[in-house]
């Protein structure tokens, strides 16, 4: 890595966790792939982060951690950053392993490529036993932590805890998991699953004055961006919802075809005169 490279990843790390320091809320949308990343940049977002489902799906894959390996998610990060000049974190699942040595060794990995940031959950990827005991998965945090920390550059660490996703519907030890990651140096947490002004107002509270992320667009939640920053957070993802509304159109687009034989949705698409003048401007700057 020489000197130039060094310094812009720098640059960007810096400016993504003063993203998390200055005042207000900012949304980090979720591209799937270079092409996504880039259109998102044009409109205007500070930063992104990646979405390990919207990879899986690019790849012909469902979602979860024995889908899609730990290289791949690293590729596809490199891709990413690769095709735009914004900060991007990058979900890095459990880890790609139990032990907290992996988890330390994939944010050092993660940090190779050129991430300013990236999460560690506590969800193990087994159905029978969906979350790490409280113990382990602290260990896990604190090993990430001292990655990060070991790194020149200041990598933001975001730990999550997923209870709430994965049939636990337990939202005093998720807030235990958070404080407790909090306290092992976590930058930021992150809870996906939080549907009401009350919870996400509690975890907020909670490890105040970390800042906290919320994830949008997964269902059972309509807040708006005004409501939650109201609540204290800080940072709004967006995980599959974008990918997802997109393969939306491009299901109703084939229904179209097979069930009424038409072709309107075409009207609805951008054009390809658009989507090359985008692609063509970015590949000339």
């Amino acid at each position: 890595m020489n000197t130039q490279t060094e310094k812009i990843i720098q640059e960007k790390a810096a400016a993504f966790r003063l993203l998390h320091q200055q005042t207000g809320m900012f949304v980090i949308p979720n591209p799937w792939d270079a092409g996504s990343a880039r259109v998102l940049e044009t409109l205007g977002f500070s930063a992104l982060a990646t979405t390990s489902a919207g990879l899986a799906y690019s790849l012909g894959k469902p979602d979860g951690h024995a889908s899609i390996t730990r290289d791949e998610t690293l590729q596809n990060a490199q891709n990413i950053i690769a095709a735009t000049s914004l900060p991007v974190s990058a979900d890095l699942e459990n880890g790609y392993g139990d032990s907290p040595e992996i988890c330390a060794e994939t944010i050092l990995l993660a940090a190779k490529t050129g991430l300013a940031g990236g999460s560690i959950e506590d969800a193990t990827g087994k159905p029978d036993d969906p979350i790490y005991p409280f113990e382990l998965a602290v260990e896990r945090v604190k090993a990430a932590v001292t990655a990060a920390r070991s790194l020149p550059y200041p990598f933001t660490l975001t730990a999550r805890a997923e209870n709430l996703i994965h049939g636990r519907p337990d939202l005093k030890d998720t807030i235990k998991r958070l404080e407790a990651f909090a306290d092992a140096g976590a930058d930021v947490l992150f809870a996906p699953g939080l549907k009401t002004a009350e919870e996400i107002e509690a975890v907020v509270k909670a490890v105040s004055p970390k800042p906290v992320n919320v994830i949008m667009g997964i269902g059972g939640n309509n807040l708006s961006l005004a409501e939650l920053e109201a609540l204290g957070v800080k940072r709004v993802s967006l995980g599959s919802s974008l990918v997802r509304a997109a393969y939306g159109a491009f299901f109703r687009a084939i229904d179209e075809i097979l069930q009424k034989g038409s072709f309107g949705y075409a009207a609805k698409g951008k054009s390809y005169a658009d989507m090359n003048k985008l692609f063509g401007d970015y590949f000339k700057s």
